[in-house]
This record gives structure tokens, sequence and C-alpha cells, in this order.
């Protein structure tokens, strides 16, 4: 069994999609149609930078999104892989899931790039920059995360916002309060922490303002049952039917991105394949979480024509 997934923000860089727009028509057409429903030259923001402007949430959702349904479209239209015929789930982390649920046909194109713009520009005006930080533990399983973000609230917001893998758990919440969690870490047996540089605190509760935007931009979508089903991050359970979706996405972005149990589940599940698709993230985690497991990444044409030659 085989599961396509979709990386989540952090895994863009100037540059991107470049290459892949050089060598392909189909991946040009992904970066065409993102830029005309967004009205602004995102490609070329994707491809020249400048990066404090790429790495703005706004933009840096969109254009991850982009790039990741640019790299499955090449696939599919060059290597002839359907991906109703070669995988049995998808999921994505984070943006990802709205990126799998393109993949899968549930959203269109240019829905998912017009969501994650007004996802971005939500998450960004929901805590004044300043008041919101994010945390990265390393050597914390969710457990000792949990018990340090509760530590370290004090009142404050802190939670688990993203349980990645075995050895690796993103926290959020109050800067206060994340920085008095770093500050503590050794005293709960943790390797280490660092403050990530994120403009607003994710998947925690002060996103709540949010939630609220995408659940009235989600109303008005028409969202099909995807092609295969969906691995949710909220639940880490597959889903298909399209009012559910939509209500897990709109819980998504105050809730914890539970990618950890997720890929542990599709894997208990028969999954032994994990096609990454427009980076080189997720991959290291899914080894993380289950060593047997076979993941490949797929960036560059090579990476592309590799995997068709196998499927």
């Amino acid at each position: 069994m085989r599961a396509f997934i979709f990386p989540g923000q952090g895994s863009q860089s100037v540059g991107m999609g470049r290459a892949l727009a050089d060598a392909s028509a189909a991946a040009r057409e992904v970066f065409q149609e993102v830029d005309e429903a967004l009205g602004q030259h995102l490609f070329r923001l994707m491809t020249e930078g400048p990066e404090d402007e790429l790495t703005l949430t706004e933009n840096a959702q969109p254009a991850i999104m982009a790039n990741a349904i640019a790299t499955l479209r090449v696939l599919t239209k060059e290597g002839g892989v359907r991906l109703a015929d070669k995988a049995d789930y998808v999921a994505g982390h984070s943006l990802g899931e709205y990126t799998a649920l393109c993949a899968a046909d549930a959203l269109n194109l240019t829905m998912t790039a017009r969501l994650l713009k007004r996802r971005g520009q939500a998450m960004q005006a929901a805590v004044p920059v300043g008041e919101g930080a994010m945390a990265v533990l390393l050597g914390a399983d969710v457990e000792k995360a949990r018990v340090l973000a509760e530590a370290a609230a004090q009142g404050e917001v802190c939670t688990v916002a993203n349980d990645n893998d075995p050895s690796q758990v993103v926290i959020s919440g109050h800067r206060g309060a994340i920085e008095r969690a770093v500050a503590m870490v050794k005293e709960h047996g943790i390797k280490r922490g660092m403050l990530l540089p994120v403009s607003a605190p994710f998947h925690c509760a002060l996103m709540q303002p949010a939630a609220d935007a995408m659940a009235e931009a989600l109303a008005a979508v028409d969202l099909r049952p995807p092609l295969v089903p969906v691995y949710a991050n909220v639940t880490a359970a597959p889903v298909a039917d399209p009012d559910a979706i939509r209500g897990l996405l709109v819980e998504q972005v105050t809730g914890t991105v539970r990618w950890r149990e997720s890929i542990a589940a599709m894997h208990a599940a028969g999954v032994e394949h994990f096609v990454e698709f427009g980076g080189k993230v997720l991959g290291p985690m899914v080894k993380r979480i289950a060593p047997d497991a076979m993941p490949v990444s797929l960036i560059s044409m090579a990476d592309i024509e590799a995997l068709a030659k196998t499927l």
C-alpha cells in the first residue's frame, strides 16, 4: 500500500519550482493557474525572492502547495501515474492537508490557492506580532512535551502544536510561556528547545480568530469526496465525507497536528510506501516513526522519472 504525503510551512526556499517549470509544461501550468487565482506574481516570488517576502505566511502557504501540486502533475502527465491508481491514502502536514485534498480532487487548484492565502492572512492577523511564539523540542516525545507545556503555561497558552515524530515536538502559545518552556527543557529530560523563526503561534487556542475566518471561508467552498481517504491532522484517522473534512480543517487551525500518529496509523493499516511531493522534510520523519517504511521524496525531474519507472 502507498500514501502520497505533502509538506507544511518551513519547506519553502527561494528558487523552489524553477527547475521543474523549466523542464515541464505541466508544472508551468500549475504555477500560472495559482498566480491567476491569487492575482499576484507568486511564482516569481518563489523563484527570485526576496526570502523574507516568500516566508510571509500568506505567501509561503500557497507557494508550498503550488510546488507540491506541480510535482504531482508532472508525475501524472509525464510519468503516466494517476493518484487514484497508485495511492491508497493522502495526508499533509498542516497546510499540506489542503494540498492533499487538492491532489485527491476534493478541492480544485484555484480554490486551494485562495483558501491558503486566506488561511495565511487570518493566522497572521489572529495574534499581534511579538505576542506569540513557537519552539521545537528535540529529544522529546509528546508526553514529555505536554508536561513541560503545562509547567511553563502559568496562566498563559502553551500547548503541543505539532507531534512530528518520536523525537521532535513543537509547542505554541504566548511568547512568555514558550520562552519559559525553552528555559525548562533540561529539567524535563528534553535534549534541546529552540524558538522557531515564525511570525505567529500556529495550532494553539490563540488561533481561534483564524479558525472562525476559515469556517466562514470553507462554508462557501465546493468540497467534493476525495479520490482516496485523507488522514486528518486532528484525528490521525482517515476521512472521506466532505462535511466532516470541512469541520476538521477548521479544528486544525487551533488543534494539534498529529503527524506521528497519522503515519503510524497508515503504516498499521498496511502502508509501506510513502511518497512526499515537493519537499524532503516528511520522509525522514516517516523513517523515525516507522523504521521499516519506505519513504521517497520528489523534488526534481530526476526524482519523478525514477519513481515513475517503479510504479
